[in-house]
């Protein structure tokens, strides 16, 4: 077993933490703070090959490995979260899938503009009554000809406002549960595509999140992803995958954290000296490295499975449980450390403890994350009984 990344892979860390540092670090609170897509420097990470990591050089991308990949979406959250979820939704929910399930044309016509960046993706699953129970949708896809007529409502869409090309997820045969959904990709000027206001969010501010309402949206059979029926494997193939990326974002928060903790312990004086001499800090500081690092190579053995072509799902649950909750941990501490100044919109910390949660809720929240690893254990169970 080797903890060593590859050459490539450092020259994907380096490439992408100076990046990162020139690049977004001077506007991550000033984009924070006015809730503003940060179209210029998405625009750059398209030209540095970042949208389309995991897709081969012959489509369009940069034809890395997925350890590669969380390397650069831990260093991008380092930095900035909000850049961090742009790159993972367009690789993991919007090229992985394409990669994946689509035919020569789509691939043509979708999957390599959306890898060099000319085309931004969004993903399309949440529904008002469809949360973590995926299962549950009420947008329908009605055949009409040559077509399928879409009516419904998506919420939580990331990437939504900026998005040149939807990923959606639909009911085709109700009657079918989960075997009657079906996947399509949309171009997002499509007739009857409405795109709701931008959201307000706890954290996040730069990564712009809205509903999308399909109204009589006509789309045409050939834009349909796999086979109909196919949409709920799609769905869960993609996520599971998908959970490798929140996960390295939810390290980039911590490292972040423990980062600015130990600056701020070093210089903060109080009682006569710095105040990571106190017990108190140094426990946080030491819970903090170790969770921080067992979070990094959870992250890293799932994407070592899924780069091998193994299954990886269990794997991926596990990263993103204790990763996210690493997150959420990690910045607080930060905070706590910082004392009152923590608080405050001037200290970073502030931002991390924002952008941190909601690792614990998207593609899959931390309940559903124990439900999958439970049932696994279960199998397992059975298995050796």
């Amino acid at each position: 077993m080797d903890f060593h990344l590859t050459s490539e892979q450092l020259a994907v860390r380096s490439m992408v933490h100076e990046f990162a540092e020139t690049e977004i670090a001077p506007i991550a609170d000033a984009i924070d703070a006015e809730h503003r897509f940060p179209e210029e420097t998405v625009k750059k990470m398209a030209e540095l090959g970042l949208l389309g990591m995991i897709v081969p050089e012959e489509l369009g991308g940069a034809g890395l490995d997925y350890v590669a990949y969380a390397v650069a979406i831990e260093e991008l959250a380092r930095v900035c979260a909000s850049h961090a979820v742009i790159v993972s939704v367009n690789n993991s929910l919007l090229c992985y899938p394409v990669m994946t399930f689509a035919n020569d044309e789509q691939k043509r016509r979708f999957l390599v503009p959306a890898a060099r960046g000319e085309m931004l993706g969004a993903y399309c699953l949440t529904e008002p009554n469809a949360g973590s129970n995926a299962a549950n949708l009420e947008t329908v896809a009605a055949r009409d000809g040559n077509d399928y007529v879409l009516n419904g409502t998506k919420l939580f869409v990331t990437n939504a406002g900026p998005a040149s090309l939807l990923l959606a997820y639909t009911v085709t045969d109700r009657s079918k549960g989960t075997r009657g959904i079906s996947a399509f990709l949309i171009e997002a000027d499509r007739p009857g595509v409405q795109k709701g206001a931008k959201e307000r969010k706890m954290g996040l501010h730069a990564s712009d999140t809205r509903e999308i309402a399909f109204v009589d949206c006509r789309v045409p059979a050939a834009n349909l992803l796999g086979q109909e029926g196919q949409g709920y494997k799609i769905a869960l193939d993609t996520l599971a995958g998908g959970r490798i990326g929140i996960a390295a974002q939810a390290v980039g928060i911590a490292q972040a954290s423990l980062e600015a903790a130990q600056r701020y312990a070093n210089e903060r004086v109080q009682f006569g000296k710095p105040i990571g001499e106190f017990a108190a800090v140094q426990d946080m500081l030491a819970d903090m490295a170790t969770q921080t690092e067992a979070a990094r190579l959870l992250t890293f053995r799932a994407a070592c499975l899924k780069d091998q072509g193994r299954p990886h799902a269990l794997e991926s649950s596990v990263a993103k449980l204790y990763a996210s909750e690493t997150a959420t941990h990690c910045a607080d501490c930060a905070v706590q450390i910082h004392g009152g100044y923590g608080y405050l919109a001037d200290y970073k910390v502030e931002r991390f403890y924002r952008d941190a949660k909601v690792c614990e809720i998207y593609e899959g929240t931390s309940e559903i994350q124990k439900m999958v690893i439970a049932l696994n254990v279960l199998k397992q169970f059975e298995g050796a009984a």
